[in-house]
């Protein structure tokens, strides 16, 4: 008995280790198996499905981490291959979001109609001359002269090319003909309104009506006060020609010709839209890119009164300009509250934190569509610092290049007009004229992708950050992606006036023609079974 139990104790303890090697072996396989499963499920995901389940991915990953630290040594090789998917997979995310940032708006089969009405006729009789002087920068007299188009019409005068503004903060001497495309802007508007180039000699001196047509005025002001004037004189000359023509309530027709003259017939000058695209071409090497009209320059901060960041030499500095631009009228400003209230331009440095926080990476191109930036290369240095692929014009181009429009300002805005028309994203700083005059470009066009910053939240959140409460990341992101999730250009109608409103501050305050041409200009496509039709919706 004693022998047999010595020989049974060996045979029950090599019974043990064998169970023991199957229970781990069983284990490993099972392990094994799960592992196998899960990779597979997760490479056959979708490229969207897999945007949508990263949070599950790095889950499962960390809790197989652990167990495969312990069982390394005989684990199956695809077992070892998971963080390398986990890594793709993050990889995957990153382009994923990079795709969605650069991605098209829907444009909702929207297209520009801007052909005139069956009952359109040819112009009809001309009554007398008018005369234009367009009024400030270059994106306030496109609008102005696009309005004096429409304005031609109403009154049924023969428009003479327009005088631009040689008197404003710029002194930019150039000539209609020196901006824009003469020849094509007046054969482009022959069946609208008949414009030529000069006034008849004979008419030369001639006593003239010169009339400040009235703010936002409609069909009944210039049909009966302005065109009474023919009466007595046969030449009218509009003193200013910026916000002269109501945004609503005009017949489909005139809205119609004030986009045909913006769109189509007023096209800068040939040697501008040459250089222009050239300046796109060769931002296009470097992939998708922003336009970044960064209102940051001395006129506009000395304007708006927006002081924050600056030296106390240098708030000094804009307050006498302020002060001393007489057709300024509003010359005692709190810089704080108007920050406060998102009246100021973006700085440099929160340009960068608003980009980055949007979640555009360090390598993204980024043109700065703007003359010079108050307080030159230190100012930049924050937002250069981030992104360090940030062009302009005369880092694009050569001085020689460059030459025929250095020395003036309506033509070195053109080029950043047309580079910021044609660019992925435009983000204007500031809702300026040429904000304006682009955004509502970029609409007629398809509705490109325009990020407006909503500066007065912006502000908050940047405040909180100076001063310690809150920090750049992920929590930061959130607030600045959901704030602007619906300010992208997406298409809509156009805003009318604020409720409450009265008098000059209800046209005011309405969103003006020119930064959405939505209803008026836009229709939209019916099904494919229509004819490829459209309708106003």
């Amino acid at each position: 008995m004693a022998v047999v139990g010595l020989v049974a104790k060996p045979r029950w303890r090599t019974v043990l280790i064998l169970r023991r090697v199957l229970m781990c072996a069983i284990a490993t396989i099972a392990l094994m198996a799960l592992l196998s499963v899960h990779v597979r499920e997760v490479s056959k995901l979708p490229g969207g499905a897999a945007y949508k389940l990263p949070a599950q991915h790095e889950i499962s990953y960390q809790k197989v981490s652990g167990e495969r630290s312990r069982m390394q040594e005989f684990a199956h090789p695809h077992v070892l291959e998971a963080p390398l998917i986990a890594q793709k997979l993050r990889g995957a995310k990153r382009s994923l979001n990079l795709e969605t940032l650069w991605k098209p708006l829907p444009n909702r089969d929207y297209a520009p109609c801007t052909d005139p009405s069956s009952s359109y006729s040819t112009p009809p009789e001309s009554r007398g001359y008018l005369l234009v002087h367009a009024n400030g920068g270059l994106n306030q007299m496109r609008a102005g002269i696009c309005d004096m188009v429409a304005v031609a019409r109403i009154i049924n005068a023969t428009l003479v090319i327009p005088e631009l503004d040689k008197r404003s903060y710029w002194q930019d001497s150039s000539n209609f003909s020196d901006v824009f495309d003469e020849y094509h802007f007046i054969n482009s508007l022959v069946n609208d309104v008949k414009i030529i180039k000069k006034l008849p000699k004979e008419l030369a001196t001639a006593t003239r009506a010169v009339k400040h047509f009235k703010s936002w005025s409609g069909m009944d002001y210039y049909e009966e006060e302005i065109a009474r004037l023919w009466e007595e004189y046969q030449v009218i000359r509009a003193a200013k020609s910026d916000s002269r023509l109501a945004n609503n309530n005009l017949p489909p027709d005139i809205q119609k010709l004030r986009c045909r003259a913006c769109y189509e017939a007023l096209r800068f000058a040939p040697e501008i839209e040459r250089m222009g695209k050239l300046l796109v071409d060769r931002m296009r090497s470097h992939g998708h890119y922003i336009a970044l009209h960064l209102r940051f320059e001395k006129d506009m901060l000395a304007f708006s009164g927006c002081t924050h960041d600056l030296s106390p030499e240098e708030a000094e500095e804009l307050k006498t300009i302020r002060e001393n631009t007489t057709w300024w009228k509003v010359k005692d400003i709190d810089p704080l509250e108007q920050r406060m209230s998102g009246f100021c331009p973006l700085t440099p440095k929160e340009v960068g934190i608003f980009l980055r926080a949007l979640g555009f990476p360090s390598n993204t191109p980024i043109y700065i569509a703007a003359g010079e930036i108050y307080g030159g290369e230190p100012r930049m240095a924050a937002l250069q610092s981030r992104y360090p692929v940030l062009m302009n014009k005369e880092k694009l181009a050569s001085a020689e290049e460059l030459a025929p429009f250095i020395n003036h300002a309506s033509q070195m805005a053109a080029l950043d007009y047309i580079v910021s028309v044609e660019s992925d994203i435009f983000i204007p700083t500031y809702a300026g004229n040429m904000a304006r005059a682009v955004e509502g470009h970029r609409r007629f066009l398809g509705h490109r992708k325009t990020i407006s910053p909503d500066r007065k939240a912006l502000v908050r959140l940047f405040n909180k950050i100076e001063g310690g409460t809150m920090k750049e990341g992920k929590n930061l992101s959130n607030r600045v992606i959901e704030l602007h999730r619906k300010r992208q250009g997406s298409p809509r109608k156009r805003k009318g006036p604020i409720s409450g409103t009265k008098g000059t501050e209800r046209f005011r305050s309405e969103e003006p023609f020119y930064v959405n041409p939505l209803p008026d200009c836009l229709c939209q496509k019916e099904s494919p079974h229509m004819n490829g039709s459209l309708i106003i919706k």
